[in-house]
């Protein structure tokens, strides 16, 4: 299955409409595919479609002939990552009920925007501290916040062992 680029839920899917929506946010970091991982658990358990946005952005350069940006190389990348990402989780075989969106702004953006119509959102935790949390702001925070759907907080998996 390719990403689809663009806003989560804007596209039709056929009998999505008759099964919950359940969007996660997918980064790369290990809380995120803990956080994939409910989701589709959760998805079978209430017969849903599994929205998986990873959320990207062109990077900027100031050089002295103004600003360098390659938006191809970016999404190329994006694209790659995400598709590695979603290899780390499940493998080759991808989970029938998964849709896979690539989407380029500010996380929290927009995993706040493909909250519209969903039945959950689904989060990573990352642990940030105090202080970096209240610097730089967490998207989880922002999620719980601001997403127009009930948001579940995952966070990373620990091995039972050590």
């Amino acid at each position: 299955m390719t990403a689809s680029e663009g806003h989560p839920g804007s596209e039709a899917h056929p009998g999505s409409e008759a099964h919950p929506r359940v969007v996660v946010g997918v980064d790369g970091s290990p809380s995120s595919y803990a956080a994939l991982r409910w989701a589709v658990r959760y998805a079978r358990l209430v017969d849903g479609v599994v929205e998986a946005v990873h959320a990207w952005s062109t990077p900027t350069e100031l050089s002295w002939s103004g600003l360098v940006i390659d938006p191809d190389f970016d999404l190329n990348n994006a694209r790659e990552r995400f598709a590695q990402g979603l290899d780390a989780v499940f493998g080759a075989g991808r989970p029938a009920e998964l849709r896979e969106h690539l989407v380029e702004g500010d996380p929290s953006e927009v995993l706040i925007r493909a909250s519209q119509g969903a039945d959950v959102l689904v989060v990573g935790r990352r642990g940030r501290g105090g202080f970096a949390r209240a610097m730089l702001g967490s998207v989880s925070q922002r999620c719980a916040q601001h997403a127009a759907c009930p948001v579940v907080v995952v966070h990373e998996e620990r091995d039972p062992a050590g």
